[in-house]
């Protein structure tokens, strides 16, 4: 029973590798190493859009709770009178 399972075993090891070390050779290609650039680009695309979707809405949190105008000029929270020295 021992060497059928071994041989099984080993041909399980071949065919995996076989198929391991074709896909290989296939990322290889010119084909191959375009579409993996390919891939990078439109990943580190979507990751700069995920940042900067949430620096605008952490910029929008902030603005918000500092009462500072969309286009960044600071509103007066308090009226002129209450800003003079009672002094």
């Amino acid at each position: 029973m021992g060497r059928p399972l071994w041989f099984v075993a080993g041909a399980g090891v071949g065919v995996y590798a076989a198929a391991r070390a074709r896909r290989v050779a296939e990322t290889l290609t010119a084909d191959g190493l375009r579409d993996r650039v390919r891939g990078w680009q439109v990943g580190a695309r979507m990751f700069a859009d995920e940042v900067n979707a949430g620096r605008a809405e952490r910029e929008t949190e902030l603005r918000e709770q500092l009462g500072l105008r969309p286009h960044g000029v600071p509103e007066l929270t308090s009226k002129p009178d209450e800003m003079k020295d009672p002094h």
